[in-house]
């Protein structure tokens, strides 16, 4: 047998999250792991200057990272190797997931410009080897080639891999992998909290009715459906 939910009024619920103190420090600290995370050097530098908030690390040291980002996300991906190795030869040394990864994007990039011939010998020479020795590398550069089949490479089921948002996966996975050969956190706080809200909401609307944040970009309040 159903039981009804307890409702919340949008009152009874903000009068509730007024009564919630939250240190300024604190959402500042918040923030400020954000911005140097995920590499805002020139905000995290202004946010520092206007809320004194201090960085737990130099935030000068943060720009070669972003380098090796920004080389990645622009497709030279070569460069971003080079810039990996100068930071730590030991970050691709020991990390062959993310070394094949790379060396996947420099052939897509190569697909990406026509250089059909260059990309059939690179897939050959350098990354059919490793894809002998790890099936899931296998079926990655089997989906990668299947691009050199088609004319047009959209239109290939895995033409998705020519997509922008394929260099932020890789340039991401490079990033965290620097963070974590710095002894930081990959992933800043902030999303992990959000995550966290959604799936507070979740296990309370099995219980009652509330104003929930659905949106949030806006975090504004919904009224309880009832």
């Amino acid at each position: 047998m159903a039981t009804s939910k307890k409702v919340i009024t949008r009152e009874e619920w903000e009068r509730k999250l007024k009564e919630v103190r939250i240190r300024k420090d604190d959402m500042n600290k918040l923030v400020m792991n954000f911005l140097v995370t995920e590499g805002y050097v020139d905000a995290a530098l202004k946010f520092q200057a206007e809320s004194g908030t201090e960085s737990d690390i130099d935030l000068e040291t943060i720009k070669d990272r972003m380098t090796v980002k920004k080389a990645v996300q622009s497709g030279n991906v070569e460069d971003a190797i080079e810039r990996v190795n100068d930071l730590n030869p030991e970050i691709l040394d020991t990390n062959p997931q993310l070394y094949f990864h790379l060396q996947q994007q420099r052939l897509i990039e190569l697909i990406r410009h026509g250089k059909i011939e260059e990309a059939l010998v690179f897939a050959q020479e350098e990354l059919a080897p490793r894809g002998e020795e790890n099936q899931s590398f296998l079926e990655e550069l089997e989906r990668t080639v299947a691009l050199l089949a088609f004319e047009d490479a959209n239109n290939c089921p895995f033409g998705e891999l020519l997509d922008v948002s394929q260099r932020l996966k890789t340039a991401s996975e490079v990033n965290a992998a620097i963070l974590i050969s710095q002894s930081r956190e990959k992933d800043p706080k902030l999303p992990s909290l959000l995550k966290m809200m959604v799936w507070a909401q979740d296990q309370l609307d099995e219980k009652a009715a509330f104003p929930r944040i659905n949106n949030l970009t806006t975090a504004a309040l919904e009224d309880p459906a009832v």
